[in-house]
């Protein structure tokens, strides 16, 4: 069992283009569909360097046993859930023409997943398959679970993660720690004002030192 306490309200920035390797692609379309979170994380709690760097989240990624991890759970389809600086952020790299010459197997299929992004302040969202939503968050994600579709992610966007998960609306957290310590940072719990009480289901340590949590709700 772990408990997080968590103030504030942080933007997090996280690198899209690692979500392949996660074991949410592999979840089936049930009744009630499933919220899940995402993040790599360092040691020292952080998603993202206080400026916005994720650059660390890449280091040993080249390790063959983490790498063929990543390939196993490559598959599935998922519907992802952004913030507004989130989605500024992916919009703005997976559509260019950088990401399909670095990342084509990401970027295709980043393009072409349907997306939601959260926001009062957007006019329009762009994004291929992409649908704004301005309603109430707590309102419209609990509608999303009960209609029929496919696993629903969270990256990043740790506003809308600390607003959700008092409520009991996201089912699982999956973290990717990261050796490294960054000093300061942004985290995802920041601005939740009560306890929550997480329960480890799976876990697996790599040789590059990385280690895979996933935690229920």
């Amino acid at each position: 069992m772990i408990k997080i306490i968590s103030k504030g309200c942080p933007i997090i920035l996280i690198s899209i283009d690692l979500y392949i390797n996660h074991k949410f692609n592999k979840i089936k379309k049930t009744a009630m569909r499933k919220l899940i979170v995402f993040n790599h994380v360092t040691l020292d709690g952080y998603f993202a360097g206080a400026n916005g760097d994720f650059s660390w989240a890449r280091m040993g990624n080249d390790d063959a046993e983490y790498q063929a991890w990543v390939t196993e759970n490559s598959q599935g389809d998922s519907q992802f859930l952004f913030g507004r600086v989130t989605y500024d952020l992916m919009s703005g790299y997976w559509p260019t023409p950088m990401a399909n010459q670095h990342d084509p197997i990401v970027a295709q299929r980043m393009n072409a997943a349907p997306k939601i992004v959260f926001s009062t302040t957007l006019n329009e969202a762009l994004w291929n398959n992409t649908k704004l939503v301005k309603g109430n968050l707590i309102e419209e994600i609990g509608k999303m679970k009960e209609s029929p579709g496919p696993a629903m992610l969270i990256f990043g966007s740790g506003t809308i993660i600390a607003q959700l998960a008092p409520h009991n609306l996201i089912d699982e957290y999956q973290m990717v720690i990261d050796p490294v310590a960054l000093g300061k940072g942004k985290t995802m719990f920041e601005g939740m004002q009560q306890m929550l009480n997480l329960k480890l289901a799976k876990s697996r340590i790599f040789n590059n030192g990385k280690i895979f949590l996933s935690f229920e709700a």
